[in-house]
């Protein structure tokens, strides 16, 4: 616990360099408790944080990696004692609190989340903040009534970390699901996962925008927005409801009024970042045993610490396969 490695963001002029570097205790920020790091994840985010200009990281040096799973190594905290395993999403972490890639990390107890039983923490990670908001979107869909028995489901950029999960947990769940994807090699992929069928993304938008089209969707998880989720809510059954969470097809919203007044369409916001305590230990406990995808361990790519910077770029390129996970054992 003298030293221990950690990938390390700095800014020197205009150039981002990002290596592993090896850090003391005493260089970590303040918080109630210090978590021997096992595993975290790579998001896009996390890729943000390692460029020039990704609106990330907003004071240098710094660690990134808004996920992570660990164990409690010293506790100023009496809900949390040494040797509890826990696991941390969102909040400030990896964003101006230094982030979970790093063998080492100490944070507020309030973030802090008691692994679950039935979650190992090498699953925590497989799921991170991708599959809590994947479990968020579809707890959504449930708790609006949108049902198995209800019809199909669609879900949008379903080759990236949120959209993969929410097929896998679809599909356990019974749904009839529709996976689109703008990557024809990722097809089998999303077939296994559990997806009745597998759409382009020229399918979901028509070629001539309506604000209302034919009505095929009971529900949707969009990890897209922009035209995509303008599309959607044309095409959504009365009384349906969508679960938004994405934002790479733009941030417009190309629509009108008229599937929310005359069909009674629900559109549901996705922020996973700054849910409640109680909400996170519920869809956790989701995530360990109803939401729990069978073929977990085929959803993931798992990498050394000193990989990271490799994975980056084919992450910002949008490149990535299912979800990162970052062994920090070592």
């Amino acid at each position: 616990m003298n030293s221990f490695k950690a990938l390390v963001v700095d800014k020197i002029d205009d150039r981002v360099k990002t290596d592993i570097r090896f850090l003391a205790l005493d260089e970590l920020p303040p918080g109630e408790l210090l978590v021997n790091v096992v595993y975290s994840s790579i998001n896009y985010k996390d890729a943000l944080a390692c460029i020039p200009n990704g609106n990330i990281v907003k004071t240098y040096p710094f660690i990134p990696g808004i996920d992570m799973a660990g164990i409690v190594v010293e506790s100023r905290n009496e809900h949390f004692k040494e040797g509890d395993e826990i696991l941390v999403t969102g909040y400030d972490f990896g964003v101006s609190h230094y982030g979970g890639l790093s063998q080492y990390a100490r944070i507020p107890a309030e973030w802090a989340v008691k692994l679950p039983q039935g979650l190992s923490l090498k699953e925590a990670m497989i799921f991170g903040t991708a599959g809590f908001t994947a479990a968020m979107s579809v707890q959504e869909l449930q708790q609006n009534g949108i049902l198995p028995d209800s019809g199909p489901v669609l879900v949008t950029g379903a080759s990236g970390g949120v959209g993969s999960v929410a097929v896998a947990i679809l599909s356990k769940l019974g749904y009839e699901v529709a996976a689109s994807t703008g990557k024809e090699d990722r097809r089998e992929e999303l077939l296994k996962l559990g997806a009745s069928r597998v759409m382009s993304r020229e399918e979901v938008i028509p070629e001539q925008a309506r604000p209302l089209n034919k009505q095929i969707w009971s529900g949707a998880v969009d990890c897209v927005g922009g035209k995509t989720l303008a599309s959607i809510l044309s095409s959504v059954q009365y009384g349906g409801a969508v679960a938004a969470s994405g934002l790479t097809g733009g941030i417009e919203l190309p629509t009108t009024v008229f599937p929310f007044i005359l069909r009674g369409i629900r559109l549901i916001g996705i922020d996973s970042v700054s849910a409640g305590m109680a909400r996170r230990e519920q869809v956790w406990k989701l995530l360990a045993g109803e939401y729990k995808p069978v073929m977990l361990e085929d959803m993931y790519t798992e990498i050394a610490l000193e990989q990271v910077p490799e994975v980056v770029p084919s992450m910002l390129d949008g490149q990535s396969r299912g979800r990162v996970i970052v062994n920090l054992k070592g």
